[in-house]
């Protein structure tokens, strides 16, 4: 089926990436200058932070290269009001007719998705907390964004590990949810409920209300990292995300297509393999290798 190939997941492992200043100024390099992409990543100022943002936004232009096959220099990446990032409609095809795509990161991961029709949200968590915060004192200040229902399933769950993990699961669903739409983070979390069994069939019920659009998915992302991913119908999107895509209506069965397609599993990329994709038609080009030394190379062929 040909709408399942705009199904993507990518993750990347940032902590096997140790630039040196030369690697780093390079990567960077591959994002165009305009739309602030290089004072979006330089404004961190530990470099954990800025490898995140950097990968995250090399990630974004990689799939969308890869899976549309725009050339790399036509390819506008621009972002919503609310900072939902998207692709200029204009160079979407009628193959994929609302591809969409989003990243996230936290930890150690970096990772993307994307949807060909649908929409799509994507979150990343690292089961960590601030050290000096026990696990009962970090969750309370985010007891509001919750239902009743799961507040008592997460402070029910078990050990502090039990009830860190829980509270993550349910985290990350959420903020996948709203990445989905478009909406930022200012959303009634509180009212977005969600089900589950073991954390598979995972439903939602908004304001009470059971919502057989959207589908969801849990699963480990690496050891002590979590990730969520959101599908949903188009219609539902914020105003602004919406205008970014060409259709909010489909009928029926059209739409049942795009909801019901197979999710897959992520696929484990370096940031060597990322950046091959984007200069695979550069006769030079300096390669990013395990020991952190950058040497010049032939001809760079895109990974299968």
């Amino acid at each position: 089926m040909e709408l399942e190939r705009g199904v993507q997941r990518w993750g990347v492992d940032i902590s096997n990436w140790d630039p040196n200043p030369q690697d780093f100024s390079f990567a960077l390099s591959l994002l165009p200058p305009t739309f602030n992409h290089h004072t979006s990543i330089t404004r961190f100022v530990r470099l954990e932070d800025r490898k995140r943002a950097l990968v995250s936004r090399l990630l974004q232009y990689a799939l969308v290269h890869q899976v549309l096959g725009i050339p790399y220099d036509e390819i506008v990446i621009k972002r919503t009001p609310e900072g939902k990032p998207y692709l200029e409609n204009g160079k979407v095809g009628e193959e994929f007719p609302n591809f969409n795509f989003n990243a996230s990161h936290h930890g150690d991961y970096v990772a993307i998705a994307s949807e060909p029709l649908c929409l799509v949200g994507l979150d990343i968590v690292s089961l960590v907390i601030p050290w000096r915060e026990t696990v009962e004192d970090f969750i309370r200040s985010f007891s509001s964004y919750f239902s009743r229902l799961e507040w008592d399933n997460i402070v029910s769950a078990g050990t502090s590990n039990d009830v860190l993990a829980e509270f993550f699961r349910y985290w990350s669903l959420k903020e996948a949810y709203v990445k989905a739409l478009g909406s930022g983070v200012s959303y009634d979390l509180e009212n977005v409920e969600f089900h589950h069994c073991n954390w598979k069939n995972i439903s939602v019920k908004i304001y009470g209300r059971a919502m057989p659009e959207w589908r969801f998915w849990l699963s480990e992302l690496g050891k002590g990292h979590l990730v969520a991913v959101a599908r949903g119908h188009p219609r539902l999107a914020t105003e602004s995300y919406k205008k970014t895509l060409k259709y909010a209506e489909f009928d029926e069965e059209e739409y049942r297509k795009g909801l019901h397609l197979p999710n897959i599993d992520f696929v484990y990329r370096t940031v060597e393999e990322v950046v091959q994709i984007l200069c695979k038609e550069v006769k030079s080009i300096p390669r990013i290798h395990n020991d952190n030394k950058l040497e010049e190379t032939g001809d760079v062929q895109s990974p299968a």
